[in-house]
């Protein structure tokens, strides 16, 4: 089925296609099946064809490493900026002015446009209102411990794993006499001496 197919995904194009969805996150089965082929045929192709190992390769390296940077800024907390916008109607000035620009730069590109396309171009090419900005907001994200603490443990597993173990030297006497084997004057006894108040 997929005999010589190899031929058009060895292409320029067909590499940066691959590569591309690798970039995106898709999955190799996800990617053969785009291709038109089997998971296996893939990966034969991965071990045939070293271009289309490198362009799988190059683009999933790209999404780990964009994935290790947020979890890294996550991780230590950083500063970003928001900002704030506001939609207004435009002045009828500039209004006019944007229209008569966007009329002249139509007319030029198409002079056997008539008046009344023109004017038509004009009107639904410009917009009567827009977006301006207001100000800025910087704000600082603090670091989470929840990515702090995945960082960690795969980095530096020896230092930050959950289990520590722990050896305890010793021996443990098993050897004892039950509790049910001491008469009860005996009880009594231990009770008093272990409450100082066995009379010495």
């Amino acid at each position: 089925m997929a005999k010589g197919k190899y031929q058009e995904w060895i292409t320029d194009e067909g590499l940066l296609k691959i590569q591309g969805w690798a970039r995106d996150g898709l999955t190799d089965e996800q990617i053969a099946h785009n291709i038109g082929i089997r998971r296996e045929t893939l990966y034969d192709w991965e071990n045939k064809y070293s271009n289309i190992s490198n362009a799988l390769k190059k683009g999933k390296e790209v999404v780990d490493r964009e994935v290790e940077n947020s979890l890294f800024k996550r991780a230590t907390g950083y500063v970003t900026v928001d900002h704030q916008y506001k939609v207004v109607d435009l002045d009828d000035n500039v209004l006019w002015a944007r229209r008569n620009k966007a009329k002249n730069e139509y007319k030029l590109k198409h002079p056997e446009a008539t008046d009344e396309e023109i004017k038509e171009y004009a009107y639904d090419h410009v917009p009567t209102r827009e977006r301006i900005e207001l100000g800025q907001n910087e704000r600082t994200v603090p670091p989470d411990t929840t990515a702090a603490i995945f960082w960690l443990k795969n980095r530096k597993p020896n230092e930050w794993r959950d289990r520590k173990e722990t050896q305890l030297s010793g021996s443990l006497d098993t050897n004892t006499r039950p509790l049910e084997q001491i008469d009860d004057k005996k009880l009594d006894k231990i009770a008093k001496r272990l409450s100082g108040d066995d009379g010495t």
